[in-house]
């Protein structure tokens, strides 16, 4: 597909100074760096974001185009450094525990002060108030007390580890948004304003509707209406796993007509609506386990993929980018000769959206 290097830019002229670490702030910074934005980030003298040495490759991929200056705010030369920062951007972004910006001297009332059209934007777990505020936290923490594995969606459920930092990509996106909308209103008002980003708050906005329908289940999670048997994973007989997506009733008809000749058991009228397999769920589910566990999955694949059917292998990580549809939308590009990877913003622009600036910077290259 064609990835245009066009002149447009729809944050043309928006500077955003960043003063987050790790995920959150950072990775909604690089979102609007993607979108035009000149992005500053203001990072620790010597080391820098923890980022760099937790992983390289993330640290890259959140901050590659920004410009990196290195301050020390607990000093009056890096405060005096960083109001300079202020005094022309749009918008500035901080990931620090409530209260650690009041005691440097640089909250936002100070801020404000120096520009009145700041946006500021507080990431942190729990949000400035309420009494978890300042309570440390990381990504299984707020999942955990945001209601993420409060919602029963399978006949064997169980609670694992999400396989991506789910929640702070959750924030990521809503700080993303907040910062986008906060900057309009000051274009058209002349005024800044503050944004108080709560982790927790981003995850109970996914999952307090499912939650709120969950509450008269806990004491038995399989008579959820959210217990679906037929959708769900099924392992296959060479120990890979196939999603089934099952929600409409003509997918359970096309199955039946796909391999209810091998599998008659299938064809059981009782699972023949979704009421009927919603309360056989047990039996259904079993029925479907054992069934995918006597092919491979290349097997079930070759069988299922020319009938009208909502089914997929679950893709490794080498799979993953050989996967043709992966390669057609041309979000993953590789940059360098030692296959680094960049990922295009997962929006396609009719106008068209340049790459931008690969370089990832240095600590402190653009102090100057």
């Amino acid at each position: 597909m064609s990835h245009p290097q066009t002149g447009w830019s729809c944050l043309s002229g928006v500077k955003i100074v960043d003063a987050s670490q790790l995920l959150p702030g950072p990775h909604a910074t690089s979102m609007l760096q993607q979108l035009g934005a000149d992005v500053v980030k203001v990072e620790p003298p010597g080391a820098g974001d923890p980022t760099r040495q937790l992983s390289p490759a993330l640290f890259a991929q959140l901050n590659r185009g920004k410009r990196s200056v290195a301050l020390d705010l607990k000093t009056p030369a890096g405060k005096d450094a960083f109001i300079e920062l202020i005094r022309d951007a749009d918008a500035f972004v901080e990931g620090f525990r409530p209260g650690v910006m009041a005691r440097l001297g640089l909250d936002y009332a100070t801020l404000a002060a120096v520009n009145p059209r700041l946006v500021m934007c507080s990431i942190s777990g729990f949000g400035q108030t309420g009494p978890y505020a300042h309570a440390p936290g990381h990504d299984l923490n707020y999942l955990a007390l945001g209601g993420f594995w409060s919602v029963p969606v399978q006949v064997r459920d169980r609670v694992a580890r999400p396989r991506v930092r789910v929640a702070d990509y959750a924030a990521s996106s809503h700080a993303a948004v907040a910062l986008l909308a906060a900057i309009l209103s000051t274009r058209a008002t002349g005024r800044g304003q503050y944004l108080d980003l709560s982790i927790h708050d981003c995850v109970m906005a996914w999952t307090a509707p499912a939650a709120w329908a969950a509450r008269e289940y806990v004491d038995h999670p399989l008579d959820s209406p959210g217990v679906m048997p037929e959708n769900d994973l099924f392992e296959t007989r060479d120990g890979r796993h196939l999603a089934l997506g099952i929600l409409e009733n003509k997918f359970w008809l096309n199955l039946r007509d796909a391999i209810g000749a091998d599998f008659p058991a299938l064809k059981d009228e009782r699972f023949a609506t979704r009421a009927g397999r919603q309360q056989h769920k047990q039996e259904v589910n079993t029925l479907l386990a054992q069934i995918f566990a006597t092919r491979s999955l290349t097997q079930w694949m070759a069988a299922l993929q020319e009938f009208d059917l909502p089914v997929s292998p679950v893709l490794d990580a080498r799979e993953l980018f050989d996967d043709p549809h992966v390669q057609a939308r041309g979000m993953v590009r590789a940059i360098s000769a030692d296959q680094t990877i960049a990922c295009r913003f997962p929006v396609q622009f009719s106008l068209g959206l340049p790459d931008g600036d690969d370089h990832v910077p240095m600590p402190g290259e653009h102090e100057r």
